[in-house]
Protein backbone atom coordinates (compact mmCIF):
# COMPACT_ATOMS: atom_id res chain seq x y z
CA UNK A 1 0.00 0.00 0.00
CA UNK A 2 1.05 3.50 -1.31
CA UNK A 3 1.77 5.74 1.73
CA UNK A 4 1.47 9.67 2.11
CA UNK A 5 5.33 10.39 1.98
CA UNK A 6 5.49 8.13 -1.13
CA UNK A 7 2.50 9.78 -2.75
CA UNK A 8 4.21 13.06 -1.79
CA UNK A 9 7.41 12.24 -3.07
CA UNK A 10 6.08 11.05 -6.49
CA UNK A 11 3.90 14.58 -7.03
CA UNK A 12 7.31 16.11 -6.27
CA UNK A 13 9.22 14.21 -8.84
CA UNK A 14 6.55 14.78 -10.83
CA UNK A 15 6.18 18.50 -10.64
CA UNK A 16 10.30 18.78 -10.91
CA UNK A 17 10.66 17.14 -14.23
CA UNK A 18 7.49 19.08 -15.70
CA UNK A 19 8.82 22.12 -14.32
CA UNK A 20 12.17 21.13 -16.18
CA UNK A 21 11.14 20.24 -19.41
CA UNK A 22 8.93 23.61 -19.24
CA UNK A 23 11.55 25.85 -18.24
CA UNK A 24 14.17 24.00 -21.58
CA UNK A 25 11.35 25.05 -23.56
CA UNK A 26 11.19 28.42 -22.28
CA UNK A 27 15.03 28.81 -23.08
CA UNK A 28 14.23 27.45 -26.56
CA UNK A 29 11.86 30.33 -27.31
CA UNK A 30 13.90 32.99 -25.46
CA UNK A 31 16.91 32.26 -27.88
CA UNK A 32 14.46 33.56 -30.20
CA UNK A 33 12.08 36.14 -29.28
CA UNK A 34 13.74 36.91 -25.88
CA UNK A 35 13.16 36.72 -22.39
CA UNK A 36 10.44 39.52 -22.62
CA UNK A 37 8.73 37.57 -25.54
CA UNK A 38 7.71 34.70 -23.12
CA UNK A 39 4.39 33.70 -22.21
CA UNK A 40 3.03 31.61 -19.71
CA UNK A 41 0.25 30.51 -22.16
CA UNK A 42 1.93 30.28 -25.84
CA UNK A 43 4.57 28.17 -23.12
CA UNK A 44 1.37 26.17 -21.76
CA UNK A 45 0.31 25.58 -25.41
CA UNK A 46 3.23 24.52 -27.14
CA UNK A 47 3.91 21.96 -24.52
CA UNK A 48 -0.12 20.56 -24.52
CA UNK A 49 -0.53 21.68 -20.59
CA UNK A 50 -3.33 24.17 -19.02
CA UNK A 51 -2.34 27.61 -18.51
CA UNK A 52 -2.99 27.30 -14.74
CA UNK A 53 -0.84 24.24 -14.69
CA UNK A 54 2.12 26.19 -16.01
CA UNK A 55 1.44 29.17 -13.49
CA UNK A 56 1.18 26.90 -10.65
CA UNK A 57 4.74 25.78 -11.19
CA UNK A 58 5.87 28.86 -11.75
CA UNK A 59 3.85 31.73 -9.83
CA UNK A 60 5.27 34.53 -12.37
CA UNK A 61 6.29 35.59 -15.91
CA UNK A 62 10.04 36.78 -14.09
CA UNK A 63 10.05 32.84 -12.33
CA UNK A 64 9.57 31.33 -15.84
CA UNK A 65 12.37 33.56 -17.06
CA UNK A 66 14.76 32.66 -14.28
CA UNK A 67 14.34 29.19 -14.82
CA UNK A 68 14.75 29.64 -18.42
CA UNK A 69 18.10 31.17 -17.89
CA UNK A 70 18.95 28.50 -15.54
CA UNK A 71 18.30 26.06 -18.15
CA UNK A 72 20.07 27.81 -20.52
CA UNK A 73 22.95 27.93 -18.28
CA UNK A 74 23.24 24.03 -17.78
CA UNK A 75 22.43 23.05 -21.64
CA UNK A 76 26.03 25.53 -22.08
CA UNK A 77 27.79 23.42 -19.49
CA UNK A 78 26.50 20.50 -20.80
CA UNK A 79 27.88 21.20 -24.40
CA UNK A 80 30.89 23.24 -23.93
CA UNK A 81 32.17 22.75 -20.05
CA UNK A 82 31.73 19.35 -19.18
CA UNK A 83 33.60 17.44 -21.97
CA UNK A 84 36.29 19.78 -21.63
CA UNK A 85 36.99 18.79 -18.04
CA UNK A 86 38.83 15.40 -19.35
CA UNK A 87 41.38 17.47 -20.87
CA UNK A 88 44.70 18.91 -18.65
CA UNK A 89 44.40 21.80 -16.73
CA UNK A 90 45.75 24.82 -18.69
CA UNK A 91 46.00 25.57 -22.44
CA UNK A 92 44.89 22.30 -23.37
CA UNK A 93 41.71 22.36 -21.23
CA UNK A 94 41.00 26.17 -22.40
CA UNK A 95 41.51 25.32 -26.07
CA UNK A 96 38.90 22.25 -25.72
CA UNK A 97 36.64 25.09 -24.14
CA UNK A 98 37.00 27.19 -26.96
CA UNK A 99 36.82 24.79 -29.34
CA UNK A 100 33.56 23.71 -27.97
CA UNK A 101 32.13 27.43 -27.58
CA UNK A 102 32.54 27.52 -31.70
CA UNK A 103 30.42 24.15 -31.80
CA UNK A 104 28.23 25.44 -29.64
CA UNK A 105 27.84 28.82 -31.77
CA UNK A 106 28.24 26.77 -35.54
CA UNK A 107 25.45 24.18 -34.65
CA UNK A 108 23.41 25.68 -32.13
CA UNK A 109 21.66 23.29 -29.15
CA UNK A 110 18.78 26.27 -29.35
CA UNK A 111 17.16 27.13 -32.24
CA UNK A 112 18.08 31.22 -31.67
CA UNK A 113 21.59 30.17 -31.36
CA UNK A 114 23.18 31.69 -28.33
CA UNK A 115 21.15 32.13 -25.30
CA UNK A 116 23.73 33.97 -23.55
CA UNK A 117 24.43 36.73 -26.35
CA UNK A 118 20.59 37.53 -26.97
CA UNK A 119 19.55 37.43 -23.55
CA UNK A 120 22.56 39.85 -22.45
CA UNK A 121 21.93 42.04 -25.46
CA UNK A 122 18.31 42.34 -24.53
CA UNK A 123 18.97 42.92 -20.21
CA UNK A 124 21.86 44.91 -20.49
CA UNK A 125 20.13 48.20 -19.59
CA UNK A 126 17.71 47.08 -17.60
CA UNK A 127 17.51 45.95 -13.72
CA UNK A 128 16.44 43.38 -11.51
CA UNK A 129 16.70 39.62 -10.53
CA UNK A 130 16.15 38.79 -14.16
CA UNK A 131 19.26 41.36 -15.41
CA UNK A 132 21.39 40.01 -11.91
CA UNK A 133 20.75 35.98 -12.96
CA UNK A 134 22.23 37.16 -16.84
CA UNK A 135 25.07 38.76 -15.32
CA UNK A 136 26.14 36.60 -12.63
CA UNK A 137 26.06 33.57 -15.35
CA UNK A 138 28.23 36.03 -17.49
CA UNK A 139 30.56 36.77 -14.75
CA UNK A 140 30.84 32.79 -13.43
CA UNK A 141 31.52 31.76 -17.29
CA UNK A 142 34.09 34.80 -17.47
CA UNK A 143 35.62 33.57 -14.34
CA UNK A 144 36.12 30.10 -15.54
CA UNK A 145 37.87 30.77 -18.42
CA UNK A 146 40.31 33.55 -16.34
CA UNK A 147 41.06 30.61 -14.03
CA UNK A 148 42.27 28.15 -16.99
CA UNK A 149 44.17 31.19 -18.50
CA UNK A 150 45.93 31.63 -15.59
CA UNK A 151 46.96 27.69 -15.49
CA UNK A 152 48.03 27.51 -18.96
CA UNK A 153 50.33 30.82 -18.14
CA UNK A 154 51.90 28.67 -15.43
CA UNK A 155 52.48 26.37 -17.86
CA UNK A 156 54.52 28.92 -19.81
CA UNK A 157 51.66 30.24 -22.02
CA UNK A 158 49.84 33.44 -22.69
CA UNK A 159 52.57 35.25 -21.26
CA UNK A 160 52.41 39.18 -20.01
CA UNK A 161 48.91 39.46 -20.56
CA UNK A 162 45.92 40.07 -18.28
CA UNK A 163 43.64 37.35 -17.80
CA UNK A 164 41.25 39.22 -17.84
CA UNK A 165 41.49 41.11 -21.05
CA UNK A 166 42.15 37.40 -22.78
CA UNK A 167 38.76 36.03 -21.38
CA UNK A 168 37.19 39.31 -22.59
CA UNK A 169 38.31 39.27 -26.46
CA UNK A 170 37.47 35.32 -26.83
CA UNK A 171 33.93 36.54 -25.58
CA UNK A 172 33.91 39.23 -27.84
CA UNK A 173 34.77 36.90 -30.77
CA UNK A 174 32.58 34.59 -30.14
CA UNK A 175 29.80 36.68 -29.48
CA UNK A 176 30.44 38.29 -32.73
CA UNK A 177 30.80 35.23 -34.68
CA UNK A 178 27.21 34.17 -33.27
CA UNK A 179 25.79 37.18 -34.67
CA UNK A 180 27.42 36.84 -37.80
CA UNK A 181 26.80 33.41 -37.85
CA UNK A 182 22.97 34.13 -37.06
CA UNK A 183 23.13 36.91 -40.38
CA UNK A 184 24.48 34.66 -42.88
CA UNK A 185 27.65 36.07 -42.98
CA UNK A 186 29.65 32.47 -44.03
CA UNK A 187 32.80 33.99 -43.18
CA UNK A 188 32.02 34.58 -39.55
CA UNK A 189 33.18 31.26 -38.04
CA UNK A 190 36.06 31.00 -39.77
CA UNK A 191 36.94 34.68 -39.12
CA UNK A 192 36.51 33.90 -35.50
CA UNK A 193 38.27 31.01 -34.95
CA UNK A 194 42.01 32.74 -37.31
CA UNK A 195 41.45 35.45 -34.76
CA UNK A 196 41.63 32.97 -31.86
CA UNK A 197 44.21 31.05 -33.47
CA UNK A 198 46.39 34.06 -33.41
CA UNK A 199 44.96 35.06 -29.83
CA UNK A 200 45.99 31.80 -28.70
CA UNK A 201 48.83 30.77 -30.87
CA UNK A 202 51.96 30.89 -28.53
CA UNK A 203 50.11 27.55 -26.84
CA UNK A 204 49.93 25.91 -30.02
Amino acid sequence: MTGPTEISDKRLLKGAKARATIARHAADVASVDGLTGLSLGKLAADLGLSKSGVSTLFGSKENLQLAAIEAAREVFVDHVIVPALPEPTGMPRLRALVDNWLAYVSDPVMPGGCFRVATTVEFDSRTGPVHDAIDADRKDWQAFLEKEIRAAQTQGHLTGREPHAVAFALDAIVGAANTGARMGDESALPTARSIIENLLGDGA
